[in-house]
């Protein structure tokens, strides 16, 4: 027979666990939902990419509506600066001679001069933002389009002239290079001269539950 003074301490050995296992079930929760955001995240970044290479132009609203319905289930919003995650599109090129040459900032021998400011290095041809900018920046930098190096960015399809990324620094990206290219002697060896890269970013703000995920935000790029 079970003491009477025994009585209640299971009740007290349950309390005390649950200090423990609640926090941990909680936490679990949390780290699971942000998984799954970063796998859609990831999802989102790969599918808008894929349509960037591909020549899409995302100033028809019909490609626009597209994006968004892929970006739904994280709060992808078409209109600029609304929802909860963001989709940057970015075109690099590799300034080299025949850039500085097509913008006429060679010398006699055909060799660039200080008019040709970002050579032998990688420049933004192209930004374009969709959703809310304020949820995550690119982790390559952005064109600069104010003050004497600023370029200009077409409001409609974000291009920059190639006066502008060759001749002002604003165009410069944080970007050095990828494999398997390699810049020798000021050319990009095994990447054809103007040859653009894609990169497709996508960020999303995640779940957060305070204290055990605060300022949570998923985000994912691909090259193409």
């Amino acid at each position: 027979m079970r003491s009477r003074n025994r009585r209640g301490v299971s009740s007290i050995e349950f309390a005390f666990c649950m200090l423990i296992l609640l926090p941990l079930l909680l936490g679990t929760g949390v780290t699971g939902i942000d998984m799954i955001l970063t796998l859609q995240t990831v999802q989102l970044a790969r599918d808008v990419g894929h349509m960037y290479a591909r020549d899409v132009n995302f100033a028809q609203p019909g490609n626009m509506t597209i994006v968004g319905n892929l970006g739904s289930s994280l709060g992808l919003s078409t209109t600029p600066g609304s929802g909860t995650a963001v989709v940057i599109l970015s075109a690099l090129t590799y300034v080299d001679v025949n850039a500085c040459a097509a913008v006429g900032a060679v010398d006699g021998n055909g060799n660039p001069t200080s008019a040709c400011t970002n050579y032998q290095k990688w420049v933004f041809t192209q930004r374009v933002l969709i959703g809310n900018q304020n949820v995550r920046s690119s982790n390559y930098g952005s064109p600069i389009t104010s003050g004497p190096t600023g370029v200009t960015v077409d409001p409609v399809t974000g291009k920059i002239t190639q006066s502008d990324y060759v001749k002002k620094a604003g165009a410069v990206a944080n970007f050095s290079g990828v494999n398997p290219y390699q810049v020798i002697n000021g050319q990009a060896q095994g990447l054809p001269s103007g040859q653009v890269l894609y990169l497709a970013e996508a960020g999303a703000t995640g779940f957060n539950m305070p204290p055990f995920v605060s300022n949570a935000t998923t985000y994912s790029f691909n090259f193409f």
